[in-house]
């Protein structure tokens, strides 16, 4: 018999210790068309287990388009292609021959800017990835989606109809069962863009407090236009121009004391 257990813990993945780096960022360098200009260019930088890490910048500035490098989905763009350096997570080079982007999806999971609950019920919904795993014992699925959507604080709201259409709930609860869908499966680290940016402010300050609690058990990168909320939830800040990071500390530093002219006329709303 299938152990579905192992599966669903995705225990083969190496452990990192909190603090130390889970993603390596070596100047990498990426474009959605080889014939033009790279969005992004020389990117380098590490990304610490246990920690939450914001991205910002204006628009097409390049970090939602190296969240999606983060697990490969820019690789449903034909001509999209790492033009150089590398990218490891977990201790291994993501585009290596060997590595599989659904098998690293078990351990990077993404939730999207506009929550994209499938047409299926409550339970379905969260259901889907560790279905997709192997997982058919009931009990098994049902403990899971329980604790899952207990985590994206949303169980109470409905334990009394994960039988109905997860499309019936509100945005706000659609996007808490899409963080659930994406933690069901535990996945070490989690991407997040621009989460809150369909949401009204009551639904965001949920989001937000969720992601407070999930930090106790995933890494976390946020792409964010909310300067505010890069301040409220992140540890650390990487902030992005014209596809180039220019500068990434602290939280704290980036919005008190950045040491890039550039960074403090962004963060201070001179320009974005």
């Amino acid at each position: 018999m299938m152990n579905e257990e192992l599966v669903v813990d995705s225990a083969d993945a190496p452990e990192v210790a909190e603090g130390e780096p889970i993603i390596r960022i070596d100047d990498l360098s990426f474009s959605y068309d080889l014939g033009s200009t790279d969005t992004l260019k020389n990117i380098s930088l590490d990304l610490r287990a246990g920690e939450v890490t914001a991205f910002i910048g204006p628009s097409g500035c390049g970090k939602s388009t190296l969240l999606r490098c983060l697990n490969r989905m820019n690789d449903l763009v034909e001509t999209a292609k790492v033009t150089s350096g590398r990218i490891e997570i977990l201790g291994q080079d993501i585009h290596d021959s060997q590595v599989s982007p659904m098998e690293l999806r078990k351990h990077v999971g993404m939730v999207f800017q506009k929550y994209n609950p499938f047409p299926k019920s409550i339970f379905e919904n969260v259901a889907y990835g560790l279905r997709i795993q192997g997982v058919k014992n009931r009990g098994v699925l049902a403990q899971a989606v329980e604790e899952s959507l207990k985590r994206a604080a949303l169980w109470d709201e409905v334990k009394d109809r994960l039988d109905s259409s997860a499309l019936g709930l509100s945005g706000g609860q659609q996007q808490r069962l899409c963080i659930a869908r994406t933690i069901a499966v535990k996945p070490q680290i989690v991407l997040m863009d621009e989460p809150c940016s369909a949401l009204d402010p009551i639904a965001t300050v949920k989001i937000e407090e969720l992601i407070a609690e999930l930090r106790r058990d995933f890494t976390i990168v946020i792409v964010t236009h909310n300067m505010q909320q890069a301040t409220r939830v992140s540890d650390r800040t990487a902030f992005f121009y014209l596809g180039e990071l220019v500068e990434f500390d602290e939280t704290s530093v980036i919005f008190g004391n950045p040491t890039q002219r550039q960074t403090e006329e962004y963060v201070s709303g001179r320009f974005g």
